[in-house]
């Protein structure tokens, strides 16, 4: 089958906590659609191995990064690093994320806050400004996708900064499409709901989880990691040249209810 508007050969992809979970999903689509694959994270050896084995299953080169996206002088010295080794960046994939301390708003402290809003918000911010920064200076357009959760659209208790962090990305997303829209870079943003993880897997696996399931999820279940490929596909490739500024929902139906 010849689908040229999802080829994504010869694009270099940066994916930030693409070592593992729905990051490591949208790693393996990118690849398995033709990009060169750069995975940037905190842990190096994580980045080494995720890398290794998406090399050697597609046969597409891989760059391992240590960086802590909240550094502005590391998220610097990442993109520079790339553009030195593949001579520019095509793709920006947001995803490093954390889910917060899970304390109800009265015992947060400062540290709880601002760990959450500066992994989930700042991050984002620092990266996708210096990459778009090499982006306008090549002139070719590019793409960024801002990894959010529906937790930008509903509330959960005990996760205020999460919820606070995911619902500011998705606004940044609709500011960076309009601002951007002038260098052809389309920035767009998916919501994902439940994804089995190795974090999650023991919960969804328990009675509790179960219920939690069947009782907010239409499809009764939660989404395997290769569910997020094709979403990430098209928003990092030309099938997307006509949208910005939006968010896909990938949730099995649960902001529905």
């Amino acid at each position: 089958m010849n689908l040229p508007y999802f080829d994504l050969t010869g694009k270099v992809a940066i994916i930030t906590g693409g070592a593992t979970g729905i990051g490591r999903g949208i790693a393996e689509g990118l690849a398995d659609a033709g990009a060169v694959i750069v995975i940037a994270a905190r842990r190096l050896e994580n980045c080494r191995m995720a890398c290794k084995e998406i090399a050697e299953r597609t046969g597409t080169r891989t760059f391992p990064c240590r960086c802590d996206i909240t550094d502005r002088q590391q998220v610097s010295a990442l993109v520079d690093d790339v553009v030195a080794e593949f001579g520019h960046i095509d793709i920006l994939v947001n995803n490093s994320g954390t889910g917060g301390s899970e304390k109800p708003i009265l015992k947060m402290t400062d540290e709880d806050w601002n760990r959450v809003i500066d992994t989930n918000l700042k991050g984002a911010f620092l990266l996708s400004q210096a990459v778009v920064g090499k982006m306008v200076g090549r002139g070719q357009g590019g793409k960024i996708i801002n990894v959010a959760s529906i937790g930008a659209l509903i509330g959960w208790p005990n996760m205020s900064a999460y919820c606070a962090s995911k619902g500011g990305c998705l606004q940044l997303t609709k500011s960076m499409a309009l601002e951007w829209v002038r260098y052809d870079i389309q920035v767009n943003a998916i919501l994902p709901g439940y994804f089995k993880t190795p974090m999650n897997e023991e919960f969804f696996a328990s009675e509790a989880g179960i219920k939690a399931i069947r009782s907010s999820i239409p499809m009764k279940r939660i989404a395997r990691i290769e569910e997020i490929k094709g979403t990430a596909i098209l928003l990092a490739s030309e099938g997307s040249s006509f949208i910005t500024g939006s968010s896909v929902v990938v949730d099995g139906g649960h902001t529905c209810w």
